[in-house]
């Protein structure tokens, strides 16, 4: 698959040095080119250099791994040849500089949606530093690492899914793009959790003991 990334960040090496490994062909743009050339040489052979409009034309998935701030007025750039494409929302709009982990604003994924209306946006990949995605570890207590997805174009959950997969997680729909402000509100509350000192995967018990038996 060809992927274009906008933003030469952790989470453009790490999401895109994991779909090169895959084999799929990326490349990265930016407004600093020497960022956008030290994240490709870093993703390696199967990644280049380019402009932010290039990238958006060259990817079937575009992924904006950027500042939510700087979401809308990139995107606006270059929303024309986002239509038709998959468009991947990573983001999550913590406030700036205040030490906790609280939502300035939800529902990022659908004020993307409102810029590009041609795109078919998919949010996914929120809920874990970019360093999760790096690591070649796949499974926790036994259990492979599930990553939910959020969108309203079944194609665009079918090519993210691909790409999920090709990463040796595992995706899941979990529900239309309207659902995305819940996966932004969790990784708030779950990261804030996790820079506390509590376990947020202690909160939650093993699925088969979640529901009461009816028969009992």
């Amino acid at each position: 698959m060809r992927i274009g990334i906008i933003g030469a960040g952790a989470m453009a090496r790490a999401l895109g040095g994991a779909w090169a490994a895959a084999g799929h062909d990326i490349v990265v743009g930016a407004r600093d080119t020497t960022r956008a050339t030290e994240t490709a040489t870093a993703i390696g052979p199967k990644a280049r250099a380019a402009g932010i409009a290039e990238a958006a034309e060259f990817g079937e998935a575009v992924l904006p791994a950027l500042p939510v701030a700087a979401l809308t007025e990139v995107l606006a750039l270059v929303g024309p040849a986002l239509t038709g494409r998959t468009l991947i929302d990573c983001t999550n709009a913590f406030l700036p500089d205040s030490g906790k982990f609280v939502l300035s604003e939800d529902a990022v994924a659908e004020r993307i949606a409102a810029t590009v209306p041609g795109a078919h946006v998919v949010k996914a990949f929120n809920l874990c530093a970019a360093e999760v995605w790096e690591s070649e570890r796949r499974e926790f207590e036994g259990r492979t690492l599930l990553v939910p997805l959020c969108g309203d174009d079944a194609g665009a959950i079918a090519r993210v899914s691909a790409l999920v997969s090709d990463m040796k997680l595992k995706p899941f729909h979990a529900g239309g793009l309207a659902q995305a402000r819940y996966l932004e509100a969790t990784s708030a509350f779950v990261v804030g959790q996790w820079f506390g000192g509590n376990d947020s995967r202690a909160m939650f018990p093993p699925m088969e003991a979640t529901f009461a038996d009816a028969d009992e």
